[in-house]
């Protein structure tokens, strides 16, 4: 009978939560699902990394390949994400060319690398004009289950912890590249950011990492990015209902508070001897 009524009535059926202050998965409005961060898992990248929010499941996998730099930054490596929601993972999208959500998606990622100055583009050139690293970031929702970028960013941010480069210097006589794969230097990484969303029912309630059923019936969104200094890196809120400051303010502040936690999963999956090490 409830599960009738939460697929014929899912507003209403959501409400008679509500008023006990708590949410059909238990969790109090505040409450994050347990995270989990695996580094490593795909063994033929050169860095990648395994996040699961709950039922949500992300993974990303970065691969470093030698390019050469573009004529407007001709001393700057590239770092190119790529978010992509399969069919498998949700019955909410359909086979065929990157969805609209997967593209922005696509952006947000693009846009924090650069907001965030994740990684400094100059530290992936090895010849000025002629020779620099580009690092594919290909993130893969493998469960859709809410919050997809949260999940996404970790897994952005922790796959490229883990990724160390081989020594290339090119031989001026053929000018060809000669790497050198037993002296090898982890990527710097500059901050290590978190994303934290939240959806916004009826106006009135403040929703802490949702899940797809809850994204479907809420009126609106908004994703904070801060750092592990509480530095607000990036305030995404794609649409829907206006917001006050205060519940801007209170989802910065839950933000922080997240941040805070998922620093935990990022130092306890690195390794302290290597150089990157920003917690």
């Amino acid at each position: 009978m409830e599960d009738i009524f939460k697929h014929i009535q899912p507003v209403e059926y959501y409400k008679s939560f509500l008023k006990e202050n708590i949410r059909p998965d238990t969790r109090t409005l505040q409450q994050i699902r347990k995270t989990t961060l695996n580094v490593g898992p795909i063994t033929t990248a050169d860095g990648s990394a395994l996040v699961k929010i709950g039922n949500t499941m992300v993974m990303c996998g970065v691969k470093a390949e030698l390019t050469q730099p573009t004529a407007e930054e001709p001393k700057k490596g590239i770092i190119v994400p790529n978010l992509d929601l399969p069919a498998l993972c949700s019955s909410k999208f359909k086979p065929g060319p990157p969805n609209t959500q997967a593209q922005v998606g696509t952006k947000f990622l693009d846009n924090l690398i650069k907001i965030a100055n994740l990684v400094n583009s100059e530290d992936l050139c090895i010849v000025p004009d002629k020779l620099v690293w580009v690092l594919y970031c290909d993130v893969t929702c493998l469960n859709y289950d809410g919050c997809v970028i949260d999940a996404a960013v970790v897994a952005l941010v922790a796959a490229l912890r883990s990724v160390s480069l081989p020594s290339v210097t090119l031989n001026e006589e053929t000018d060809t590249p000669v790497t050198n794969i037993n002296e090898k230097t982890p990527l710097t990484i500059n901050c290590l950011p978190v994303a934290s969303s939240f959806s916004f029912f009826e106006s009135e309630h403040i929703i802490t990492d949702p899940t797809l059923s809850e994204e479907d019936i809420t009126s609106g969104c908004l994703t904070v990015v801060s750092d592990e200094h509480e530095n607000l890196l990036l305030v995404d809120r794609p649409g829907g209902v206006s917001i006050t400051e205060d519940q801007l303010e209170i989802c910065i502040q839950r933000s922080f508070k997240r941040t805070k936690e998922v620093h935990k999963l990022y130092k306890a999956v690195h390794k302290p001897s290597e150089s990157n090490d920003q917690t």
